[in-house]
């Protein structure tokens, strides 16, 4: 006799390796296995379903469930896996705007980490905003106030919204908040960033784990374990995710990589070569506005390093 009833519609909101709770359509949590093994057509992944998957499940009498299926999705944010006998670890999916916060100071994001995500985040449409976390240290920190200012101005040059906030002060929390009112919402960045801290201001009574800094590695401890959704007050969900250590874009070729930095697209057109990847070619109109100062030489050598790391295979 079966124990199980009809296929429901679901959306996954953590995720734990071999569980998936999974919300159903009353609200209700429903912890879920994967029925049999799952593939998904064109992508080697560690990890078949992702926190924003939306599942077909079916209710076991004992309360658990097993998914059937996956809808397609909107898109989604890869990284590296760990496990190098697979590509990708998928990040979060259906997303509808991604968030990467970031710090110039205990610990510093280096811009080559920021654009490697934000070539991520464009290669599968997922707009994106910069966090700038911690400005309260940077009072008695000239020199990395400067270096803030300067990364403002590169990205918002480059087409991208920044926010300041600090979670120690409550600076920009308010404002943040009433960004996330909407959507599902993916909010990444380093371990140690604060990212935990600021998403317990965000939703008050919740209190994730949170972690110091290391004092002699200016370096972040992980508190965030499995990526997690979570409802933020008067509407919209974010999407808690591990600290991520480094960034590689795993289903792009570096043919079409110069698509996804935007301030180079809208020079494409005046190379003198239509195939013109801007690493020395004459004629060259993007490689121009970088001597002219209108695109910025950080970003730029930024792209370069992506360039060339690439071999036969995707960019690690």
């Amino acid at each position: 006799m079966s124990t199980e009833t009809n296929t429901e519609r679901g959306v996954v909101f953590r995720s734990t390796g071999s569980w998936y709770d999974v919300q159903d359509s009353s609200g209700d949590n429903i912890r879920c296995r994967i029925k049999g093994k799952m593939r998904l057509k064109g992508l080697r992944s560690t990890n078949p379903i992702a926190v924003g998957d939306a599942v077909q499940f079916i209710r076991s009498k004992d309360g658990t469930g097993s998914i059937d299926s996956i809808e397609e999705r909107r898109n989604y944010i890869v990284r590296k896996s760990v496990n190098l006998s697979k590509e990708t670890h998928i990040v979060a999916s259906n997303l509808d705007r991604a968030y990467l916060i970031v710090t110039i100071a205990k610990p510093r994001t280096s811009s080559g980490f920021i654009d490697r995500f934000l070539v991520t985040a464009e290669a599968y449409g997922i707009p994106t905003t910069i966090i700038f976390n911690k400005f309260d240290l940077l009072s008695s920190d000239k020199e990395a106030l400067l270096r803030q200012e300067e990364l403002e101005g590169i990205y918002t040059r480059a087409g991208y919204e920044t926010m300041r906030v600090s979670a120690e002060s409550g600076l920009g929390i308010k404002e943040f908040r009433e960004e996330l009112n909407s959507g599902i919402n993916l909010l990444s960045g380093h371990s140690g960033v604060g990212k935990s801290t600021i998403i317990n201001m965000l939703i008050p009574g919740l209190e994730l784990k949170t972690a110091d800094v290391s004092e002699s590695h200016s370096k972040g401890r992980h508190t965030t374990t499995f990526a997690e959704m979570f409802s933020v007050p008067g509407g919209g969900f974010i999407i808690d995710t591990p600290g991520i250590k480094g960034f590689g874009l795993v289903t792009l070729g570096k043919s079409t990589l110069n698509h996804h930095f935007p301030e180079f697209f809208k020079f494409l057109h005046d190379c003198k070569f239509n195939n013109c990847v801007h690493m020395g070619e004459p004629g060259c109109a993007v490689k121009k506005q970088v001597e002219a100062g209108k695109v910025s030489k950080e970003r730029y050598s930024n792209y370069c390093d992506m360039y060339k790391t690439f071999e036969e295979g995707p960019y690690r």
